[in-house]
C-alpha cells in the first residue's frame, strides 16, 4: 500500500478526485492537499515542509498538478518535497521545462522534433523583423506561460500582431510570435502520454470562427487512434522533457506532425469523458511501478552490512 498526495490548487477538481478514487481503489491511501497551503523551511541544519503550519508528514509518492498561475510556488513545494526525499511522478526539472513555452521548443526543437517556427524578441523595432521571418502574416500571438488557450491571439496582420505584442509587453509580459499552421486552423490532437506510452488520444475541433480547439474555449472532442508518426513525436516530446505523465498537443502540418504545447498536469475530465479510457488509474499504476523500482534503487545502494 502506498500513500498519494495530489498537490492541487482545486482540490475538489474532477482530476484530482479521479486520480485519489483509482488510487484508493488499488488498494492505496490518496488525499488532494491544497498547494498555496504550504509552506517551506530551509535550513541548513533542518529543513521542512509543512501544511497549514503543521508538519506534513512525507506521502510515498506525490502527483502534481501545479497551475500556471502558481508555477514558481508550486514549483518550490515540489522541490522542497524531492529534497525531503518523496518521490514525485512529474520532477520539479521536468515541469519548469515544460511550463516555459521557449525553452520546451529550444529543447524539442534541438532534439529534432517538430514545433511551429517561433521567435521571442524585447525591442519594438524587432517585431517586424520578425513576423517577416515567419513568412508575414498571420501569425499567433501568446503569453510566454499559459494554459487552456488563455493568452493566445491569431493576429491576421501584420499591424495587428505588433500591437499585440507591444500591448503585452507594456503589461511586463514574455510574449512568443508563432507561424500560424494553416492546414491545423481550429484543430489539434491531444495524446496524454503516461510512463513512455499513449494511453489515450482525442482531436479537438474549435467551436465556429474560433482557431483555439481548447476544450475550455468551447472546443468538440473526437477519440482517435494516432498514426506512427503523431504517437513517436507525442511519447519523444515527454521523453525530451523528462516528463512521466503530460498531455501533448499536436498540430498536423505538411512536414508531419508538429509539437504546439506539452502540459505536466493535464486536465483528464475531457480525455476521460471523450474517450471512455480510465487516464487515472494509468497514472496511479505508473507511479506503483516507479515507486517500486526506486525502492529497489534505494535497497541496491545501501552499503551491505559486515559478514
Amino acid at each position: 500500500m502506498l500513500k498519494f498526495a495530489v498537490l492541487t490548487c482545486k482540490p475538489r477538481s474532477y482530476s484530482a478526485r479521479r486520480l485519489c478514487e483509482a488510487a484508493k481503489k488499488r488498494g492505496h491511501v490518496a488525499r488532494p492537499f491544497d498547494t498555496l497551503r504550504f509552506s517551506l523551511l530551509v535550513d541548513r541544519e533542518e529543513s521542512d515542509l509543512f501544511y497549514d503550519g503543521e508538519h506534513f508528514e512525507l506521502h510515498g509518492v506525490v502527483v502534481p498538478r501545479i497551475g500556471a498561475s502558481l508555477t514558481t510556488f508550486g514549483l518550490s513545494v515540489v522541490r522542497q518535497i524531492e529534497e525531503l526525499g518523496t518521490l514525485a511522478v512529474n520532477t520539479a526539472e521536468a515541469i519548469a521545462a515544460s511550463r516555459d513555452k521557449l525553452r520546451a521548443a529550444q529543447l524539442l526543437a534541438a532534439r529534432g522534433l517538430g514545433v511551429p517556427a517561433t521567435v521571442f524578441v524585447r525591442r519594438r523595432e524587432a517585431i517586424r523583423p520578425a513576423i517577416e521571418r515567419l513568412g508575414g502574416a498571420p501569425v499567433v500571438v501568446k503569453l510566454l506561460e499559459g494554459t487552456q488557450g488563455i493568452g493566445v491571439v491569431l493576429a491576421e496582420t501584420t499591424e495587428a500582431a505588433e500591437a499585440v505584442v507591444q500591448a503585452l509587453q507594456s503589461a511586463g509580459r514574455n510574449v512568443l510570435i508563432q507561424r500560424f499552421v494553416r492546414e491545423s486552423r481550429g484543430r489539434d490532437v491531444r495524446a496524454v502520454v503516461v510512463g513512455g506510452r499513449v494511453v489515450a488520444a482525442m482531436s479537438r475541433v474549435a467551436k465556429g470562427s474560433e482557431f483555439r480547439s481548447n476544450a475550455h474555449r468551447g472546443g468538440v472532442g473526437e477519440r482517435v487512434t494516432l498514426d506512427a508518426d503523431f504517437e513517436r513525436a507525442a511519447i519523444d516530446a515527454t521523453r525530451v522533457l523528462g516528463l512521466d505523465v503530460a498531455g501533448v498537443d499536436l498540430l498536423e502540418s505538411s512536414d508531419g506532425p508538429l509539437v504546439l504545447e506539452v502540459n505536466a498536469s493535464p486536465g483528464l475530465e475531457g480525455i476521460e469523458k471523450t474517450t471512455g479510457i480510465d487516464v487515472a488509474t494509468a497514472v496511479i499504476e505508473h507511479a506503483e511501478k516507479k515507486s517500486a523500482l526506486a525502492q529497489r534503487r534505494d535497497r541496491s545502494e545501501r552499503p551491505h552490512a559486515s559478514a
